[in-house]
């Protein structure tokens, strides 16, 4: 206990100095911090540059394989998985696990024979699965990303960046499975006689508001980071590669960024009066949700909007118009217009998952 107090005073002295800085310091090569919902990204070192990335390479996997339906099923471990090199669950050849113990192991312990063993499982080789991968980086917009293994070990053709790496946590963690499993702390499996501890050191020790994450490291990528953080009602995500202190770097980020930057409304949902350009008629309509988006005090005295309709014959799907919202004279969100009140839930899946995936792509 002494210990862990004494790293909490630590970190809090090396981060101090830090507060009202116009950006942070930090260690890494490569760095990338970006808020949740909207993927703005606040805070960004070669963030684009394509590196190794070592174990955070299992957000994929854990993803992938919470997606697949077979959490519940049962694994048999092969001669491949045992034998793999690096961190490890230890499993032992034909011995059997559910697929949901794997993640934890995957995700918790970085277990490289769980990674193996979800990929052959799901995939039905680990080839099979590595294709699964990179169609799954493709659709999300990670655009400088290859995989080549589903565990992260050092391969030529195998890297990502800090940005893309970003975009890929911040899929996940709209997986409510993937938040429950990134968050623990601990984790018994079904055939274990004791429990694994997380290796992430800001979730278990250092930093309160760490939400989840994943560890990497390998002699060629160096310490790689992915976390999430949730603060004052703002979810961020950051990204390391490359970062000799890497613990530090992460919470000078989001301290930096809970400072300077807060989440404001743009458009509350419901029914608005919105008057015509160039005339003295209004139109009613109607937001279906309410639009956040992370700005400083300064940015939010400058944004303006502007409201645009289509013409009659132009409406479709009950879509009458759209709400652009400017910064600096650049659009950075926006937000559709209806001719009637629909309740959220109504909406169809479809159309969720469209929202979903713009605020992925959009690239500020």
């Amino acid at each position: 206990m002494r210990r862990v107090w004494m790293a909490a005073v630590l970190i809090t002295i090396l981060v101090f100095p830090m507060v009202g800085q116009a950006k942070p310091g930090v260690s890494a090569q490569n760095a990338v911090l970006i808020e949740q919902s909207s993927g703005r990204i606040l805070f960004a070192k070669n963030a684009h540059e394509k590196q190794p990335i070592a174990s955070i390479t299992k957000i994929m996997t854990a993803i992938i394989a919470i997606e697949s339906g077979k959490m519940q099923e049962t694994v048999t471990a092969s001669k491949r998985a045992v034998h793999i090199d690096g961190s490890s669950i230890y499993l032992k050849q034909g011995e059997t696990m559910k697929m949901e113990d794997l993640v934890y192991g995957l995700m918790l312990r970085s277990g490289n024979d769980a990674a193996i063993a979800i990929s052959e499982h799901i995939g039905g080789s680990v080839e099979g699965f590595v294709h699964l991968m990179n169609e799954k980086a493709r659709w999300l917009g990670m655009t400088n990303t290859h995989f080549s293994n589903p565990h992260g070990l050092d391969e030529d053709k195998h890297y990502s960046t800090a940005y893309d790496m970003a975009i890929l946590m911040q899929y996940a963690m709209t997986n409510e499975q993937f938040q429950t499993i990134t968050k623990a702390q601990t984790y018994k499996a079904e055939t274990r006689s004791y429990a694994w501890q997380n290796k992430n050191k800001l979730l278990t020790s250092y930093y309160k508001y760490c939400t989840g994450g994943k560890t990497g490291f390998t002699s060629k990528s160096g310490r790689t980071l992915v976390s999430s953080a949730s603060k004052k009602n703002m979810d961020l995500i950051a990204v390391t590669l490359n970062a000799p202190d890497d613990w530090r770097d992460h919470i000078g980020m989001y301290e930096w960024a809970y400072e300077k930057y807060s989440m404001h409304t743009l458009a509350e949902k419901g029914e608005k009066l919105y008057l015509l350009d160039h005339t003295d008629e209004s139109i009613t309509g109607y937001l279906y949700r309410e639009k956040k988006y992370p700005l400083s005090d300064r940015e939010f005295k400058t944004l303006h909007t502007q409201s645009m309709f289509y013409q009659i014959e132009n409406i479709k799907q009950d879509i009458i118009g759209k709400t652009v919202f400017y910064l600096d004279s650049e659009p950075i969100e926006e937000t559709m217009i209806y001719a009637n009140e629909i309740p959220q839930e109504q909406e169809s899946i479809f159309t969720k998952a469209v929202s979903i995936y713009k605020q992925i792509v959009k690239v500020e």
